[in-house]
Order: C-alpha cells, then sequence, then structure tokens
C-alpha cells in the first residue's frame, strides 16, 4: 500500500488497483488518490469499483509501459458453466451447486438462510442450505440467473462474454475481436483502383454513399502519426464496444474522453464526450431512434401528434408524473422539471441498413446470388426455391427482373430480457432478414437486422400495428417508389426496392401480426371461415377434426368413420384467399382504435 500512497506514483497505482484490490479497498484508494484534484468528489464502494475496472481496462489499450502484463487475477469471477449442464447428476453440476451454496452462504446477510433460485423458487423463497440445495438438484438452476445479485455478487459480469480466470487476458481478447474492424474496412472497395493506379468509378456514388466513403477515409487515418494499431474510427468504436461490454455509463464515459484529451497528444481528434462519440457512429446509419408512446399503446407521438403532451385517445399523459404533485418528475440535483416519457419506443431505421448492404462490393456481389448463381434443380436449399417466391416473382415481374431488389422475412416475438421467471416483463423485437444471400450467409446474426423494440412491461397483442407504424411507413417507400443506391459491386447506382414475402413467428403471434384470431371458432388463418371446429362436451375446449377435407376426393379415410369422430367426410378443401379477398375482409375494420383502456370499455 505503500506505493499507492506515494504521490508521485499515484497513476501506477490507480492502474494496478481493480488487479488486486476489493471494492472496499479500492473505494479507499481512488478517494485518497483524486482527493488532491476533486475535493468534493465522494462516490460510491460500487461506482468506484465498476469504474476504475473499466478504466484500468482501458489503460491497456495504449500498452503503457508501467501497466503489469504478468497479473493473474483481475476479480474474482465464479465459474458458472456448470448452469448450462442438462443432466443434473454429473459430478461437474454438483460441484457447481456446492460452490454457489459456499459462495452464498458467505455473503448470507441472514445466516443460515438464502433465496433459492430454483425454476420453482424463482428466488421468491428463503430456505437452508440442505433445502435449496436439493431444489437445486431436483428442480434445476434458473440458467439465465448469470448474475448472483441476490447473494452477494455486487460486480455484474456480462454472461454473453466467455469467462476465464486471467480477466486481463479477456479485455485483451475482447480488443483484438473489435480489432477486425480494420480488415472489415477493407472490404469496402469503393475506390478500386485500375491497373496503372489510377482511380475509377463507372459511375459515381450519390450522396449518402459519398458520406459513407468519407467515413470511411476517416477511419484509414493513424490515430495519431505513428499509430500502427488503431485509427480514429477503430478506437472509438472499441471504447463503445468496452463500455458496452462492462456497463460504463454515460457520464464515465465522458470523464474517461476528457482525462484521454489532457493526457494524450493526439487529443484533437478524439471527441470530447458520449454524445458526440455517439454521432459520429450514427453516420454509419446506426442511427436509434426513440419515439414516445401512449402507456395504453393507443398511438405514437409522431407526425400529427408529435407535439401533443396527452393521449388524444385516452387521455393519458405523455409522461411519468410524480407521485407529489400530479406534474412532470422534478429533478432535485438541477433543479429543473424534467419530462420522462411513460413509454418509449426504440426504431433503427432499415432503408440506410440495406443501402449499406451494396457499400460493401462482396456483400452486394452476394446479394445477388439468388438470381446469379443459383442453381434450380428442384430441391428446396433456399427460400428462392419455395413456392412462394416464385409465385410473387411472376406477379410481378418489374420487381423480380432486378437482381439487387430485396426480398425480406419479418420475425417478431416477446421474451423476458430479465430472465427472471418471476418478473412479468415482456420486451418485443421486430426483426428483418434479408434472403437475397445464400443460405450459408443469410440466417448468420450479422444479416439480422431489429428494425424495432417495442417496449413493456406488457405485450403489445393487436396493438402491435401501432408500433409497427415507422417500419410500415419505410416499406411503402421501399416497394412503391424505391431509394437511390450505390452498388460497389457494378459501381454504379439503381433503384433499391424491397418487400415482405413473410413473417415468422409461433402461432398466439401470428394472430397479432396478422389481424385473423388464433383462438375460437375460426382459429384457422387457412381455412378463415371455412374452418370447421366443434366444442367439447366435457373440457368446454374448442376442437378442430376437419383435416380429412384436405385429401384426395376418393381417400379411403373419407369414409372411415370408427377411426374418426363417427363422420364421413365429403367437404373439399377450403379455398386458400387472394389477397384482394383479405384486403375486401379488413375493409370493415376502418373503425379500430387502438389501445389496452378500449378494449376494456367494450368488455365492461
Amino acid at each position: 500500500m505503500s506505493l499507492l500512497n506515494s504521490s508521485s506514483l499515484w497513476p501506477f497505482g490507480l492502474c494496478i488497483a481493480p488487479l488486486y484490490l476489493s471494492p472496499a479497498a479500492l473505494h479507499s484508494v481512488s478517494t485518497k488518490a483524486l482527493a488532491p484534484f476533486a475535493p468534493g468528489f465522494r462516490p460510491s464502494k460500487q461506482s468506484t469499483t465498476t469504474a476504475l475496472r473499466g478504466f484500468a481496462s482501458t489503460v491497456r489499450l495504449f500498452h503503457a509501459p508501467h501497466a503489469p502484463t504478468h497479473c493473474n487475477t483481475f476479480m474474482h469471477v465464479m465459474d458458472k458453466r456448470w448452469m448450462d449442464i442438462g443432466d443434473r447428476r454429473q459430478p461437474a453440476y454438483i460441484n457447481g451447486v456446492n460452490s454457489f451454496l459456499d459462495f452464498a452462504f458467505n455473503h448470507s446477510s441472514r445466516g443460515n438462510i438464502i433465496r433459492c433460485p430454483c425454476y420453482k423458487c424463482g428466488n421468491n423463497h428463503f430456505h437452508t442450505r440442505e433445502i435449496v440445495f436439493v431444489h437445486l438438484i431436483l428442480n434445476g438452476i434458473v440458467k439465465t440467473y448469470k448474475w448472483w445479485s441476490s447473494h452477494g455478487e455486487d460486480h455484474y459480469v456480462n454472461p454473453n462474454i466467455e469467462r476465464d480466470d486471467d480477466a486481463l487476458k479477456e479485455v485483451e481478447e475482447d480488443i483484438s475481436e473489435h480489432d477486425n474492424i480494420h480488415d472489415l474496412l477493407h472490404d469496402f472497395n469503393f475506390n478500386d483502383k485500375s491497373h496503372n493506379g489510377e482511380e475509377h468509378y463507372q459511375e459515381d456514388p450519390n450522396e449518402a454513399a459519398k458520406s459513407f466513403y468519407d467515413l470511411l477515409n476517416d477511419a484509414e487515418q493513424e490515430l495519431y502519426p505513428g499509430c500502427k494499431e488503431f485509427s480514429k474510427f477503430q478506437f472509438m468504436v472499441t471504447l463503445l464496444a468496452l463500455k458496452s461490454d462492462y456497463g460504463w455509463t454515460d457520464r464515465s464515459f465522458t470523464a474517461l474522453l476528457k482525462v484521454l484529451k489532457r493526457a494524450i497528444p493526439f487529443s484533437e481528434k478524439l471527441p470530447s464526450s458520449f454524445y458526440e462519440a455517439n454521432n459520429y457512429i450514427q453516420e454509419l446509419g446506426l442511427e436509434c431512434k426513440k419515439i414516445d408512446a401512449c402507456l395504453n399503446d393507443c398511438i405514437l407521438y409522431r407526425g400529427k401528434f408529435a407535439n401533443f403532451q396527452s393521449c388524444p385517445t385516452c387521455g393519458t399523459s405523455r409522461w411519468k408524473l410524480s407521485k407529489i404533485n400530479n406534474n412532470a418528475e422534478w429533478n432535485t440535483s438541477s433543479g429543473k422539471s424534467k419530462n420522462i416519457p411513460n413509454k418509449v419506443l426504440r426504431h433503427f431505421p432499415l432503408i440506410p441498413r440495406l443501402q449499406r448492404l451494396y457499400m460493401c462490393s462482396k456483400t452486394a456481389e452476394d446479394m445477388q446470388w439468388h438470381k446469379e448463381r443459383h442453381r434450380d434443380d428442384g430441391n428446396l436449399r433456399h427460400p428462392a426455391d419455395a413456392f412462394a417466391w416464385k409465385s410473387f416473382d411472376e406477379k410481378h415481374s418489374e420487381f423480380s427482373s432486378d437482381a439487387r431488389n430485396i426480398r425480406l422475412g419479418l420475425a417478431s416475438d416477446g421474451f423476458n430480457p430479465f430472465g427472471i421467471i418471476s418478473t412479468n416483463y415482456s420486451v418485443w423485437p421486430v426483426v428483418l432478414i434479408p434472403y437475397n444471400m445464400p443460405p450459408w450467409l443469410c440466417m448468420k446474426t450479422p444479416n439480422f437486422f431489429i428494425s424495432l423494440i417495442i417496449p413493456g412491461p406488457g405485450q403489445p397483442g393487436n396493438d402491435i400495428d401501432v408500433y409497427l407504424q415507422p417500419l410500415i411507413d419505410e416499406l411503402k417507400i421501399l416497394w412503391e417508389f424505391g431509394v437511390h443506391t450505390y452498388d460497389a459491386y457494378t459501381k454504379c447506382n439503381f433503384n433499391m426496392r424491397a418487400a415482405v414475402l413473410w413473417t415468422i413467428n409461433d402461432f398466439p403471434a401470428y394472430a397479432n401480426l396478422s389481424g385473423w384470431s388464433t383462438k375460437g371458432k375460426l382459429a384457422c388463418p387457412c381455412c378463415n371461415k371455412d374452418t370447421w371446429y366443434c366444442r367439447l362436451k366435457n373440457g368446454s375446449k374448442m376442437c378442430y377434426m376437419g383435416s380429412r377435407c384436405f385429401l384426395e376426393p376418393n381417400h379411403r379415410w373419407r369414409k372411415d368413420k370408427k377411426s374418426f369422430d363417427g363422420t364421413i367426410e365429403i367437404r373439399p378443401a377450403p379455398k386458400v384467399l387472394s389477397g384482394d379477398e383479405i384486403l375486401e375482409q379488413l375493409k370493415e375494420c376502418d373503425d379500430v382504435i387502438f389501445g389496452k383502456l378500449q378494449k376494456k370499455k367494450k368488455a365492461g
């Protein structure tokens, strides 16, 4: 500790302290070290731990000669791989349970009882060690409970990042993982050269493409003279990735940038705040638009409702109200009122992301695979082999004549982001998948585009149409008019169009997306109004047994009474409705009023 008490060497101590010290010691050391520079600075122990550990990981970026490279302990991270073992009889699972119990009871504030994290208890009930052990063997532990926050683990470790005992090695691996940005940027062959070294284009890129390529040119510039490891762009992406992985706050990130600008000679190329860094990255087309929504899912505060302070349908305030005076919440630190929306829809614009696919020559070439290199031999290997794809091409020959026009699939469903069974919270992401690429690429994670994140706590139900409005507006533009886009593969501009061919969802979500109820008498969306149904006498549930109508007219099962419901099936298969017939049915739904309160009024 004498080393850390030395005022001349306090930066060295600040860098290595998170590697060796407990949270309490970290708090004590950092308070002493920062006292001469910030006399009124009194951080909490948890914020000190998070900030200093994040700062130490960032210091490693500069390969500082005084930073130790041989440290083997960053913090004590429990090995939690046993939680994913399916067979709970294995010794590895049993040993993992015992290690968890040892950890939990060492940090227990209730003596000989702790919360039980099994699937049945869900951290809601307290039991002794013996009972918790039996529960975890019989019922299993909640696999998503990776952060043992209810059992004394005071530091969040991202469960999506693989961990081992050498956390300094983890940071280096994280950084090297983001270092492939340099290779990625070189895939954008926007300035291909002829054999004599002169740049050429068959056609000049449009303005959107030019601004994007300017960003790439900026990415190629050295962070400072002689720096071979990072460009400005790579450095900012790496810092933002670390911020996301280790949970840095916006304020701590801004503070870090200010320290770097003061300490490092190349500071003029660095942004001075998280806001500036975020705007710099948004030039890639990765913008996230936040749209306020009604608490009862009636409207989005956009378009004609953009300046409304309350919902015109249900009258609910747009903002969270103070429990004291029913006004906007009051910020005690600044003394100003702050309007916090009740709900916020996250919208990631689709059009610029689709345009980015054609700004890389390799990806642009892959986007034409379904027509240029796809082999149609009668086998179903790709959605392009499906009847729906082929019939769409026949009906819309103008669209299908250009292989660069994009076919999309739309997927959506709800999930609990907190991973705790006892917490009722449902978030609905809306994901779009471009199917132009070959099968070994189109289903890869990088080609899944999140367009919307619909907030909870409850599922939107049929009111999902309200939240889909921004996406539908973009899809209308892409279908009816198209978007001027530069193709880096052919070196020319074209009018890019897109269409959604189908949705991917389970049966309940199908009802929300399509508008056809999958419950009750007419639950089958294929049979539509010709659905065969009956209600069970004892169970009082709906039953659907009319599937024999899809058999050939002379099939022997049509006359088999004994094996089925005692009747002969003579009906033909229901007619498949065309798009015009479905639209005709939807005309009767013009007076639909969205919102949860509207449904309660009708029920009452």
